[in-house]
């Protein structure tokens, strides 16, 4: 989905180097990682396995053809990858009819950003029928553009759904800050080039050269998103 987006020319305000603003959606915005484990644990029970909780370190945050097939490879369960992504989206759906409470800071951030008219993009993993159940609670008005995981030719951790959504917003992706919440999606970003500021959901996450680690949103506003971009001059 993609709105209007807003000429180069007004990014910058106050001298600031920040262009645009880029931000996960699983576990960053909105609290669902723990959904998806949960579903792919009933599916799996369903078909005769026990998912061993080692292995949620492993799929999270990732792209459901790393995630699917890591499971079906190491369970041994007698499906196609096809027929479980069927069944993970739909049981993650179910999980989803209801109104989702954001993360601690998201809502404030986001207005913030909106009341500043720095450009946002929402960059997801997730497919485009997910996306757009979830953009209901988190409010699409607040995203000149969103990318899902199934729109991209790769998706993360190649750093493709950034740079895709750096270019439909005219930034150059070494001022556009990411906030992430996996290893995973960290990865997609700093291979972008872009500022990554990750809120670790499942697991830990390591602070490294332009890359912020905090622990939640409610630690980030645009005062410390612009004084990051100041760093790199």
């Amino acid at each position: 989905m993609t709105t209007t987006v807003p000429a180069l020319g007004t990014r910058t305000a106050e001298g600031s180097a920040l262009q645009a603003v880029l931000l996960d959606m699983d576990g960053t915005l909105v609290d669902t990682e723990g959904f998806w484990w949960d579903v792919e644990v009933e599916v799996f029970a369903a078909l005769g396995h026990t998912l061993e909780e080692s292995w949620r370190h492993v799929v999270v945050g990732g792209p459901m053809t790393r995630s699917a097939g890591f499971l079906i490879e190491a369970t041994g369960a007698d499906i196609t990858f096809d027929e479980l992504s069927v069944l993970l989206n739909d049981g993650f759906e179910t999980r989803i009819d209801h109104r989702l409470p954001l993360m601690p800071g998201a809502a404030r951030l986001l207005a913030e950003l909106a009341a500043h008219e720095i450009p946002t993009a929402l960059v997801s993993a997730s497919h485009r029928r997910i996306i757009d159940r979830i953009l209901a609670s988190i409010g699409p008005q607040y995203f000149a553009l969103t990318v899902a995981g199934d729109e991209v030719e790769r998706t993360k951790p190649f750093p493709d759904p950034y740079l895709v959504a750096a270019r439909g917003l005219e930034a150059e992706p070494a001022r556009c800050a990411v906030i992430e919440d996996t290893a995973t999606g960290v990865a997609a970003a700093e291979a972008a080039g872009c500022r990554v500021i990750a809120v670790p959901s499942v697991a830990p996450i390591a602070p490294a050269v332009g890359r912020t680690v905090v622990t939640s949103l409610e630690e980030v506003d645009l005062p410390f998103l612009r004084s990051l971009m100041t760093e790199m001059r």
